[in-house]
């Protein structure tokens, strides 16, 4: 929508006036958004504002995990949030605010970087090509989570959707999508640098890394393992040496983040605007319910950890304790209380549970502080792994990718994997899952791999490979975009 706000005089009135028409030359206190972007102070300030929007993302992350078989709904009861707990169920419809929440959000994002593209030509300055860099991997990013969550969306490109475009843009086939995607982030990868001066600005490595990822998704297991192993060859990143640190707030933006969603504690927020919070709202929603005791603070427990994931540890493996929070051992332990919610399994997702030590702005459990580490260097591993092996490239160099992150996690090599072929499939698989618990993937890298069926409770398989499209914004667009099958 454009930034003007237009003012309608009633028929009635004008019968009681003069003919003159003065009154309605009336400069708006607004400024017009065709009048933007004259300086580069313009144009750095519609990017923070696409940067915004990746906030919002939380709830992708917390509805990625449980939707899968990592995690259960959880919360206070069995009605408490019903989107999240039909999600949870694979019962969900069209009518569920939390999907209308991220299809809404994730166009938000998409049109804020349109906003910067319709007028990229407008004014000239030294370092623009940066800038349109960074705006087209954020249009890539939102325009990745529509896809995976929705298929064949609504697309415009270099422009705005606004008020009644609704009615004249179809959906459009992902494909299609998916190559403006690659064009994005080709040209945001040869126009970023591997470092930027300020933390948390997209680079090199993050755009080589979501274009690799969105090879994957594609089956393009060839132009995946290419751009996937120049960014391990070339990049600054590593595993981190530790990784029991990983997911605390004083080690972030560290070498192993390749793009990390930022967060602050430093403004409130409320339940009327959850996309306005500049806090991570996941944690608090995955917080531990009515704590006491140290390191952690009280949440509403929900996305709790199955123990069907926690099994999926191998005995010896350093990365359980810092991926799963084993509540009653740590109450043992330290002397914590707690009490129980909905579905609860004895298990939380200590990545991204709320911690000590933050400003407690109100409402604090919407304003916790925790970054989201979006993309990470082990990540970037193991997607080369996979499509090395399934690509049927190079299954050597497929078994050194994944060692490394076993080797760290095992903290020696004696669990070093030797398999080649459909075995190492499995073994990738296998990996991704206890690497990246908690992280928002495992029901997308399920579905994509055609395994959701299998094993996912309530999974319909030609229906929950994707999620509807919310009834109401079919009807806004005029009941011209066809719902997804099975809805």
């Amino acid at each position: 929508m454009k930034l003007t706000r237009i003012t309608y005089i009633g028929i009635s009135l004008l019968i009681f006036i003069s003919c003159s028409d003065d009154f309605v030359d009336v400069d708006s206190q607004d400024q017009n958004s065709e009048d933007f972007f004259n300086t580069e102070e313009d144009y750095q300030n519609a990017l923070i504002g696409a940067y915004d929007l990746l906030q919002s993302t939380y709830l992708n992350v917390m509805l990625g995990e449980i939707a899968s078989d990592n995690t259960l709904a959880g919360g206070e009861s069995a009605i408490d949030v019903p989107g999240i707990q039909e999600i949870d169920d694979m019962i969900h419809t069209p009518i569920n605010q939390q999907l209308r929440d991220i299809w809404g959000w994730m166009y938000s994002g998409v049109n804020r970087a349109n906003y910067i593209m319709e007028f990229q030509d407008k004014t000239d300055f030294v370092g623009k090509e940066g800038v349109l860099a960074q705006t087209r991997f954020l249009r890539a990013y939102y325009y990745f989570e529509l896809v995976k969550w929705f298929g064949d969306v609504p697309f415009a490109v270099d422009r705005r959707i606004l008020f009644g475009d609704q009615f004249s843009i179809p959906r459009t086939p992902k494909t299609e999508i998916y190559a403006q995607m690659e064009e994005d982030l080709i040209f945001a990868a040869a126009n970023l640098p591997y470092v930027q001066a300020e933390t948390g600005r997209v680079t090199k490595g993050a755009a080589q890394a979501l274009l690799g990822k969105v090879y994957l998704y594609q089956d393009k297991f060839s132009e995946a393992a290419n751009v996937l192993e120049d960014l391990i060859n070339n990049g600054p990143h590593d595993l981190l040496t530790d990784y029991s640190t990983m997911f605390e707030n004083d080690n972030e933006n560290n070498i192993e983040s390749v793009f990390e969603v930022q967060y602050s504690d430093q403004e409130g927020a409320g339940f009327g605007c959850l996309q306005c919070s500049e806090g991570n709202v996941a944690v608090g929603f995955n917080g531990i319910r009515s704590y006491t005791g140290p390191v952690f603070e009280s949440g509403f427990s929900f996305n709790v950890p199955t123990q069907e994931v926690v099994d999926e540890f191998e005995p010896g493996d350093n990365r359980f304790e810092t991926a799963i929070l084993d509540i009653d051992t740590w109450a043992n332990d330290t002397g914590a209380t707690f009490s129980t919610g909905f579905e609860h399994t004895g298990y939380y997702n200590r990545k991204y549970i709320a911690r000590q030590g933050d400003a407690n702005t109100g409402d604090a459990n919407l304003t916790n502080p925790n970054n989201y580490r979006s993309i990470r260097f082990a990540d970037v591993l193991l997607m080369a792994a996979e499509a090395l092996n399934r690509g049927g490239i190079d299954d050597m160099r497929a078994q050194q990718y994944l060692n490394r992150v076993r080797e760290r996690a095992f903290g020696n090599s004696d669990n070093n994997v030797t398999a080649t072929g459909t075995a190492l499939t499995s073994a990738i698989y296998h990996e991704r899952r206890v690497e990246l618990v908690g992280e928002g993937h495992h029901f997308f890298d399920l579905v994509r791999t055609g395994r959701a069926a299998s094993e996912i409770n309530g999974f319909q398989a030609g229906k929950h490979e994707l999620f509807p499209i919310p009834s109401i914004e079919i009807q806004l667009a005029g009941n011209q975009w066809e719902q997804n099958p099975g809805y």
